[in-house]
């Protein structure tokens, strides 16, 4: 995902990437330094980073529930924040919730990742080669002392993005095959009694492999697994929260902390970087969304559900620790996606179907909107 964006999607143009980009810089400085307000030192300091990282799955479902009263620019705003938020949330796994480095191993990784790269450069696109070469390396990032979660960041963007046939040679082929496929058809021919026909059905797979970039095949071939059982069982395994916590515990510097990070953090920081952003001119804004509906993004990046959960089980080796964590996230989340989809549906009220809006493009300022 990160590699798609970077290279067909939203953070492609350094213009359209920019907002986005400062956007979440906000929604990640925000929330930490709240947390770190509450927790600058004790037992809580090293959690500063929970509340940084939303969970793109739960926001976008919840855009999902408000349907057409939201525009589509606003949906891929949201989408591209969460990718950098991602990106960031990796680098601060990476440079802050990491052991000992065992140099060995990370060079063993290295060379790895150089492998990887020179079969990008010989545009090898068998995703088994990839494979191969990519599983050594996760382990060996994974005995380095780096957290493993950076290796697969690092092994899909060695993974071809580009096509090997364009459009009209797909057609070409394709109408070609077709074509030999039907005359030995209106032949009475089968595919079990006629070889054009298995050469020209071989053909169709040949050509429509060959338009697909391999990246975007991984993608889809991971999507539905992540989705629905890695994270799900995830989800199901690690956000159990002890109910031996006292009030008090609950009220305290980490829960406290992580909830207002989400909560309070997250659609400021959003917001001011994206006020920052558009009045500058660094950055152009979607058009058709207001600043109403700007700060309803920022409550829906509030939810912060796995990726919080992981960084909090990084942070925390006490199981207390964690429960009381886990009790801010939680909190935090519940009280963000609530309060987003309530401003989001006002913010729409009336809109009825998008129209300019439902492009996606990016043009002028934030319009005010009904509501």
């Amino acid at each position: 995902e990160l590699k798609r964006e970077f290279t067909t999607g939203e953070l492609r143009s350094p213009k359209r990437a920019m907002l986005p980009i400062v956007a979440a810089i906000g929604g990640m400085l925000i929330p930490a330094s709240i947390y770190a307000g509450f927790n600058a030192t004790g037992v809580g300091s090293s959690g500063w980073g929970i509340p940084m990282a939303p969970d793109i799955a739960f926001a976008i479902g919840v855009l999902a529930l408000l349907g057409r009263r939201v525009p589509a620019a606003l949906k891929v705003f949201l989408v591209a924040v969460a990718i950098v938020d991602d990106l960031g949330a990796v680098l601060v796994i990476a440079i802050f919730y990491t052991g000992d480095i065992n140099i060995a191993a990370l060079g063993w990784a290295a060379l790895l990742w150089f492998g990887m790269w020179v079969l990008w450069f010989l545009n090898v696109r068998s995703g088994m080669a990839y494979l191969l070469l990519a599983v050594p390396m996760w382990y060996a990032v994974e005995l380095s002392g780096v957290h493993a979660t950076v290796a697969g960041v690092l092994a899909a963007m060695t993974i071809p993005s580009s096509v090997r046939i364009g459009p009209d040679s797909f057609l070409a082929g394709a109408r070609e095959a077709l074509g030999v496929f039907e005359r030995e058809t209106e032949m009475g021919r089968t595919v079990m009694t006629s070889r054009d026909q298995q050469a020209s059905l071989n053909a169709i797979v040949r050509v429509v492999g060959e338009s697909q970039p391999p990246l975007q095949k991984l993608e889809s071939a991971l999507h539905p697994w992540s989705t629905f059982f890695i994270v799900p069982v995830f989800a199901f395994a690690n956000a159990g929260v002890a109910l031996t916590l006292s009030p008090d515990m609950a009220l305290a510097g980490i829960p406290l902390g992580i909830v207002l990070g989400l909560f309070v953090g997250k659609p400021a920081g959003v917001l001011l970087g994206s006020f920052l952003a558009i009045r500058s001119g660094l950055a152009t804004a979607p058009y058709g969304v207001s600043w109403t509906q700007f700060a309803g993004i920022g409550l829906l990046a509030g939810i912060g559900f796995t990726m919080s959960l992981f960084i909090a089980q990084l942070a925390f080796a006490d199981a207390q620790l964690l429960d009381m964590a886990k009790v801010g996230i939680l909190g935090g989340s519940l009280l963000a996606g609530g309060c987003g989809f309530i401003l989001l549906t006002i913010a729409g009220r009336g809109r009825g179907p998008v129209a300019a809006a439902e492009s996606g493009g990016y043009q002028g300022s934030p319009q005010r909107q009904p509501g």
